[in-house]
């Protein structure tokens, strides 16, 4: 049998410190023979900790190619780590076909990876000059796209509501007019751009741009839509006992883990004396473990400034049956497929 020998720091050498690591491990428990899912495999830092916490199998997903090759020469020295390349809001579909039809766990670090943002290759920092790319995949419109194709109105109610940038219409008016001189290719063409249509901002603690950034970013790959269907597909995926433990860095994805876990739970509060009692839903199909978000500490925050934005929130899965809808992310922004016939 192949002896668990990868060095602690496999993935660290860029810069990687997964965030709320003991927090993680605590609230996910995994024990000896359990089969868990990092559905955000990234650098591997969770899959490795929780492979170490205890005798179980890593199912380790991630749609970045690159991330799948580090969890496939992790895999050499740890047996029990499985690699998927896929999309973690289709894990009840590729976990299955690997040979898992059940799992006691399923990990999330939402968000763009400290391996994705060092990479001027991959676009997703204006910090620094590359393509604008931006997708963690290697397939679909790219950010260049969505600044050189998509409609100003569409453009602003983009960077407006996956960003909570208030200047998003100056910002796509003169990503317009921009435009109209010449596309967008690099990531520093639309910083400036941004930049120069908000100005410094006096006193502002982040780059101009970071917002609209951030909001492209979650566009190109649709965060949103993923995190919701990531979230019906745990429900399909977990066993009863199962624990779900997501971490998020962004309002709109907490508050959507946080809605979503409050209704799955029958904690959505209580009704008004004025007004007729409702009739009861389905049963709840999960346990809230913690019942409000749980926060890094200090000492995290300082020594890892990533840490700063991320909250924590797990709940455990109950034998209630899988409650059928459809995933949405609530945005109502136009399809990516849109985009892609305007290209």
């Amino acid at each position: 049998m192949t002896q668990d020998t990868a060095t602690p720091t496999l993935g660290e050498s860029a810069g990687h410190k997964p965030v709320m690591l003991d927090e993680v491990l605590k609230w996910l428990a995994a024990k000896d023979g359990d089969v868990i899912v990092d559905g955000t495999f990234g650098g591997g830092g969770y899959s490795r900790a929780i492979l170490q916490s205890a005798l179980c199998t890593l199912i380790g997903i991630d749609r970045d190619l690159d991330a799948i090759l580090r969890a496939e020469k992790m895999a050499e020295d740890m047996e029990r780590l499985v690699p998927l390349l896929g999309r973690f809001g289709e894990m009840d579909e590729i976990v299955p076909e690997a040979g898992f039809e059940r799992v006691d766990g399923v990990v999330l670090d939402i968000g763009v990876s400290s391996f994705q943002i060092d990479q001027a290759a991959r676009g997703f920092s204006f910090m620094k000059h590359g393509p604008l790319d931006m997708r963690m995949g290697a397939v679909g419109p790219t950010a260049a796209d969505v600044v050189n194709c998509m409609s100003e109105r569409d453009l602003a109610n983009v960077i407006f509501r996956l960003g909570e940038e208030k200047q998003a219409r100056r910002i796509a008016k003169a990503i317009v007019r921009r435009r109209e001189e010449a596309k967008f290719e690099t990531t520093t063409e639309l910083a400036e751009t941004v930049e120069s249509a908000v100005g410094g901002r006096k006193g502002a603690r982040i780059h101009p741009a970071t917002l609209t950034f951030q909001a492209i970013r979650m566009y190109v790959n649709d965060e949103l839509g993923e995190l919701a269907r990531a979230l019906h597909a745990a429900e399909r995926l977990l066993r009863p006992g199962g624990r779900l433990v997501i971490v998020t860095f962004h309002s709109l994805e907490d508050r959507m883990v946080k809605q979503w876990l409050r209704d799955r739970s029958g904690k959505t509060g209580g009704g008004s004396r004025h007004m007729p009692l409702a009739q009861k839903g389905p049963d709840s199909t999960f346990e809230l473990a913690v019942s409000k978000a749980v926060l890094p500490s200090a000492n995290e925050v300082e020594g890892n400034p990533r840490a700063r934005s991320a909250k924590l929130r797990a709940a455990i899965r109950t034998e209630a049956p899988v409650i059928m809808e459809d995933a949405s992310d609530g945005m109502n922004l136009p399809p990516l497929s849109a985009l892609e016939d305007a290209i």
